[in-house]
């Protein structure tokens, strides 16, 4: 009966693209795990999801995340009520930036590639820049969604001067693997083959305007009724939130979107700094972000409140700190939705889901066939329990000894469990960067991760018959 433990995330993800009630589904998996732990006790299970959802709040990472969400909520608000987004538009549309479709799919990849430092800051300004774009040339929101999240994990283990790439270090330096650990992730980094096609499969697609299955049907639906929203769509911003018009003394301009934007991006880089001890790469994201969302949104209620130059500001003190609690009120599910499935990743790491999966298929496969098993395991552990950092926390201690034994590149090794990462972490419902990409384009989560993962699975297509060949190759 050693299965039933795949059962709680199992569940949760069916019954979440099935009834998309994102919440229930969560719920319903979450009440499954916790009454495995009480012994099959349902009465005891609820007890212990109680005390699960309670000590989702004793990791710091996560309470700054969930802080960070909030906080986001309010910068959302004060940048829309303050005209920052009709004067980006205005000022974007003088320089002909996102004019046209190819060009607003154009602008909102190259913001995910830039913003590499941080995958949580890359989503979240994507959508600030580009949703205006793409509701005005009516590009469904679920496209919108994809860009975030396709230049998001990708790009920042692609690119890992960051937080993943410390997290990767330290973990293959647990490993006394009797090599440069710098080395093999350099050199693995070639061999994230998922990653890899994400981010040129999205550039190609905004160059090609190519769309099939479930976006084709979202895009189609966008241009001929003009609905950037599926009819029924719950976004994950509310609509009075994500669709805030200035009042009418306010002049838009476009330094009201961009300054705030700024200053959040370069905050990461002075957190990572400071918690990093001078060392970026051993920065801490959650605490960075959190870090940056809170300057960004102190220097936008200075920028809209203190009078310029003797004229009248953009808001009052008052209606900005409305703004900043109705702002952080309209991120209230989202919110929710990461605190059930941060649960639900520690009940299934409880159950240790991720050790029963690689005892079941450890040592039977042939060497060549190795890369390709690891990376099909690993995706199935990332996209179960919603995160790639768990994924790489369990197979790499059990993949790197594996690949010495069995005489396969350390590198290949490691690029298969990093691709595995990166596929649960692009295309869970329960991972942390679906809902922040949800989040960041006000889209259906469930919408959201229906028309990327056609898209997904075609990458992850290329991306096994590339570890196979790899395999083959190493042989």
């Amino acid at each position: 009966m050693d299965w039933i433990v795949l059962l709680p995330p199992v569940v949760a993800i069916v019954l979440a693209l099935w009834t998309r009630q994102i919440y229930l589904s969560l719920f319903a998996g979450l009440w499954l795990g916790t009454t495995i732990l009480a012994g099959g006790n349902p009465v005891g299970g609820l007890r212990e999801l109680a005390d699960q959802l309670v000590a989702v709040f004793e990791s710091e990472s996560n309470t700054r995340i969930l802080l960070f969400c909030l906080l986001v909520g309010s910068l959302i608000a004060l940048v829309q009520a303050s005209g920052g987004v009709k004067g980006f538009i205005a000022w974007a549309r003088e320089r002909e930036w996102g004019s046209s479709r190819r060009g607003a799919e154009l602008l909102a990849w190259s913001i995910g590639v830039v913003l590499f430092v941080e995958s949580n800051i890359s989503s979240l300004t994507v959508g600030a820049v580009s949703r205006p774009l793409f509701d005005k040339l009516n590009l469904p929101r679920e496209k919108l969604a994809y860009y975030c999240d396709a230049t998001c994990a990708p790009v920042c283990m692609s690119i890992p001067f960051n937080g993943w790439g410390a997290f990767v270090l330290g973990l293959l330096g647990a490993q006394n693997l009797g090599v440069s650990a710098v080395a093999v992730l350099a050199k693995a980094v070639l061999f994230n083959f998922f990653a890899l096609f994400a981010i040129g499969f999205s550039l190609m697609l905004a160059l090609t305007g190519w769309r099939f299955g479930a976006m084709r049907r979202a895009e189609t639906r966008a241009e001929e009724t003009g609905q950037v929203l599926r009819e029924g769509a719950q976004p994950m911003v509310e609509d009075d939130v994500a669709r805030i018009e200035p009042s009418e003394h306010v002049e838009p301009q476009a330094r009201n979107l961009l300054l705030p934007v700024g200053v959040m991006v370069s905050m990461i880089f002075v957190g990572l700094y400071v918690t990093g001890q001078g060392n970026l790469m051993q920065g801490s994201g959650a605490t960075a972000v959190l870090w940056a969302v809170g300057t960004a949104l102190g220097a936008a209620l200075l920028l809209y409140t203190v009078p310029r130059f003797g004229g009248k500001p953009p808001l009052s003190v008052s209606d900005a700190m409305d703004w900043v609690v109705k702002g952080a009120s309209g991120l209230v599910p989202v919110t929710l939705l990461l605190v059930l499935a941060f649960a639900l990743g520690q009940v299934s790491q409880a159950l240790e889901m991720g050790a029963y999966v690689v005892q079941l298929v450890g040592g039977q496969a042939a060497a060549w066939w190795m890369p390709v098993l690891v990376f099909g395991v690993t995706s199935f552990v990332s996209f179960t329990l919603g995160s790639s950092w768990t994924a790489f926390a369990i197979l790499i201690p059990v993949v790197m000894p594996l690949a010495a034994e069995i005489a396969l590149p350390l590198s290949l090794m490691l690029g298969a469990v990093l691709s595995g990462g990166i596929f649960g972490d692009h295309t869970s419902p329960l991972s942390d960067t679906t809902i922040i990409s949800s989040m960041a384009s006000a889209c259906d989560h469930v919408d959201h991760v229906n028309t990327q993962l056609p898209y997904a699975l075609v990458q992850a297509g290329l991306a096994a018959v590339a570890f196979i060949v790899a395999g083959i190759l190493a042989g």
